[in-house]
């Protein structure tokens, strides 16, 4: 397995299938707005060795103070094989040098696998506010 982060090598037809049938925040998500978001994102794909994507994710950021990390997703059928942790491995990896103030990320699930990579709640999630 071997991730990339080269919009080329990523097939957005699984992308938007993965989302928007598979994952709870992106139902329905039209191929349109999973394109144009990865057009405006670094992205991140576990693939097999045979090309075979396995997972993925998208960070939104500034390359200057801030990150968010989403739409993370990996196949059920690749589930368990260390998809997430490559793909979580690869995003900090490649957001180091950026030495950003923040990443954010919002889950409902697989905090322990976060956690690996320095992730922790939010200390005051009662200042974060949200429009939509």
């Amino acid at each position: 397995m071997r991730v990339t982060t080269d919009l080329a090598e990523i097939d957005l037809d699984t992308v938007h299938r993965w989302l928007s049938e598979g994952a709870y925040w992106a139902l329905g998500r039209s191929h349109d707005v999973v394109e144009r978001a990865a057009q405006g994102s670094l992205n991140f794909c576990a693939l097999d060795d045979d090309g075979t994507p396995l997972g993925y994710a998208r960070v939104v950021t500034d390359h200057a103070t801030f990150a968010w990390l989403c739409d993370v997703y990996v196949d059920p059928a690749a589930r368990g094989r260390g998809v997430g942790k490559a793909l979580a491995g690869s995003v900090v990896e490649t957001l180091e040098p950026l030495n950003l103030k923040r990443i954010l990320l919002v889950t409902q699930d697989a905090h322990g696998l976060y956690e690996q990579f320095g992730f922790e709640l939010y200390p005051t999630p009662e200042r974060l506010m949200q429009r939509g």
